[in-house]
């Protein structure tokens, strides 16, 4: 399954990822920062694998992960 990542929000410190970038993951790791793939990639394998993931207050096939430098990169996963 694919997994389509956006980035929705972007402070980061080195201009890596702008507001509104897109990636797809089928196998690889698409070309961003390795913190924000740490972060995300296991919600990302679940998703691959048919799994939902706690979203507010139920389950649903995205996610919503913040990068672990403070939170400046917000991005969101979905099936596509």
């Amino acid at each position: 399954m694919t997994v389509k990542l956006t980035i929705q929000k972007s402070a980061c410190r080195c201009q890596y990822h702008r507001q509104g970038d897109v990636f797809y993951v089928d196998d690889l790791c698409p070309p961003m920062c390795h913190e924000l793939w740490h972060v995300a990639y296991p919600n990302i394998l679940v998703l691959q694998n048919g799994g939902s993931l706690d979203f507010g207050d139920h389950k649903e096939k995205k996610f919503e992960v913040r990068c672990p430098d403070q939170g400046r990169v917000v991005m969101t996963g979905e099936i596509v």
